[in-house]
């Protein structure tokens, strides 16, 4: 049975992970340059919640996290890293939703926050600079 976010006079159905996939990707398609020219090898993934190692190795609980990035910031690469996994950015559907529906925020707002935050990571940037990318997207 899918989720019910009931939130003051209306309720709302969770969307699927597929569904908040596209919105995720929607979000990774409007970062502007000379950031997007960077973004073509990242791999996105919608998970129900982070691995108990993550998790662990992060010190949070399920539900306090709702992305995260693996992977090495754009100006740590070198030619002679060798084989390595793709960056990923992870998404977590269940603590998205709880927050979506704790808050009242759009769904689309809140995953375009946690993307913009991702991938700001991926380029090493601080959290200034991540508020005026997000302004920017």
């Amino acid at each position: 049975m899918p989720m019910v976010c009931a939130m003051s006079d209306q309720a709302r159905t969770a969307p699927s992970a597929e569904a908040m996939e596209a919105l995720a990707r929607a979000a990774l398609a409007r970062i502007p340059e000379p950031f997007a020219g960077h973004l073509s090898d990242i791999v996105l993934l919608v998970e129900e919640f982070a691995d108990d190692d993550t998790l662990a190795a992060m010190e949070m609980e399920p539900y306090e996290l709702t992305g995260l990035y693996h992977g090495s910031p754009v100006g740590e690469k070198s030619a002679f890293d060798g084989m390595r996994l793709p960056d990923r950015i992870h998404l977590y559907r269940q603590p998205l939703l709880a927050e979506w529906c704790e808050t009242g925020v759009d769904l689309g707002d809140l995953i375009r926050h946690v993307v913009v935050h991702e991938v700001g990571h991926h380029f090493g940037l601080s959290d200034d600079d991540m508020h005026a990318l997000e302004d920017s997207v």
